[in-house]
């Protein structure tokens, strides 16, 4: 059971609200050249498409800055109303007073104050984004990372360190470091007269143990809500793993208001699938609920045939294909459990347990598979088109069983 929720100060971000104990909000990031307004808000659109309620876009020159407002205009005019957060590095300062409309485009701005300067230019340029998000009314997030680091303030740190009687290690310095450069900035935008209730914190780094060791300690030393990521998590089922591993457990011990899982996609891959897994990761939680669940057997010797692989993938890809029309209609269809087993060991069980289960008899047996609805055998489908038959059966149950949303 997951511990309850650290409190943190809610912070509203267009439409959304995070932390105050509010729903775990999933967040994305595009990776089109902001520039390309189609490219951009084709892909703004399929992330939220997905479910990402939060969508991250890179603002880094005068002509990422001089398009956000145009994408924001396209995604509205799609009646895509996602909330958008720019991400500004270096020249964030500078673009958002060159570019008012961005600056008033965007919902959310993110400042990483490991390079919004250097030297004396650093409180300066930190102090006119702040002034920005005071005079446009935006939520900022806070967001340090161990690769990009104040670099003063870990020399300071560091120097500080070595003259202790008992130095503490290189990592302690620069999770601390972390930390500190975050709280001193939050701290710093309060003093310029940004409410608390318009930052967020994060404080990424790569390695799952250190993740978890950074934000069990920022969580206890500050209320204000906290994005979770693993930083450059990687690729493919390295990074699912690692992100899954870091955040579960932070998720479970209470900590985070919203997460992102920062993949890295292969060449021409699928950019939504980071927000598959962050969804999947607060749903097999039970912290979310965003899509129908499938439960489906890995398969054994009893399941040799492709019948059964094909008909989970099947199933799991029409109901994830279903959803934005579900979800728009039916209430509480997201709760719906589904169960596709491939023999008769366990299937008519865990059948019996799932809203819908079907639980197909095995290799080497004839084709005829039992379906339960709500724990009760309903009918028996057989012969080549048993997939198609189920899904209609899918269909009629979310129809008879969710109420229609009012207006």
């Amino acid at each position: 059971m997951t511990r309850d929720r650290h409190h943190t100060i809610a912070v509203k971000v267009g439409s959304v609200t995070i932390g105050g104990r509010n729903p775990i909000v999933v967040q994305s990031m595009t990776n089109t050249d902001t520039a390309d307004v189609d490219a951009t808000t084709k892909q703004v659109r399929e992330l939220a498409i997905a479910g990402s309620e939060l969508v991250r876009i890179t603002v880094n020159t005068s002509e990422a800055a001089a398009k956000v407002a145009t994408i924001r205009e396209k995604l509205d005019g799609l009646g895509c109303y996602v909330p958008l957060v720019g991400d500004f590095h270096y020249n964030g300062h500078k673009l958002l007073i060159d570019y008012p409309e961005c600056a008033q485009a965007l919902d959310k701005y993110r400042i990483n104050p490991g390079n919004v300067g250097f030297g004396k230019k650093k409180d300066n340029q930190f102090a006119i984004m702040i002034e920005q998000a005071i005079k446009y009314d935006k939520p900022i997030r806070i967001g340090v990372n161990w690769g990009s680091l104040d670099q003063d303030l870990l020399t300071k740190m560091m120097d500080d360190n070595a003259k202790r009687s008992a130095p503490l290690d290189t990592d302690e310095v620069m999770q601390e470091a972390l930390i500190i450069s975050a709280l001193n900035s939050a701290e710093r935008a309060v003093e310029l007269g940004l409410p608390k209730d318009h930052i967020v914190l994060s404080c990424k780094v790569s390695g799952v143990q250190k993740l978890i060791s950074v934000y069990r300690d920022i969580s206890q030393r500050c209320d204000y809500a906290l994005h979770l990521g693993l930083t450059e998590a990687g690729m493919g089922s390295k990074g699912i793993v690692a992100s899954t591993a870091s955040l579960g457990v932070l998720l479970q011990e209470g900590i985070g208001d919203t997460i992102r899982i920062s993949l890295t996609p292969e060449p021409n891959g699928d950019r939504c699938n980071e927000v598959i897994v962050a969804q999947e990761i607060l749903q097999t939680m039970g912290l979310r609920s965003f899509t129908p669940l499938v439960t489906a057997c890995p398969g054994c010797g009893r399941t040799t045939s492709t019948v059964f692989q094909e008909l989970a993938e099947n199933i799991q890809a029409y109901v994830r294909g279903q959803m934005p029309i579900w979800r728009k209609k039916y209430i509480g269809v997201e709760d719906m459990n589904l169960a596709v087993m491939g023999c008769i060991v366990n299937g008519p069980g865990e059948s019996k347990h799932a809203d819908i289960g079907i639980s197909l008899p095995g290799t080497g047996e004839n084709p005829s598979a039992p379906v339960f609805i709500d724990g009760e055998k309903t009918v028996t489908l057989k012969g080549e088109n048993i997939a198609d038959d189920f899904k209609k059966i899918v269909d009629d149950y979310v129809k008879s069983k969710y109420a229609i949303k009012q207006g």
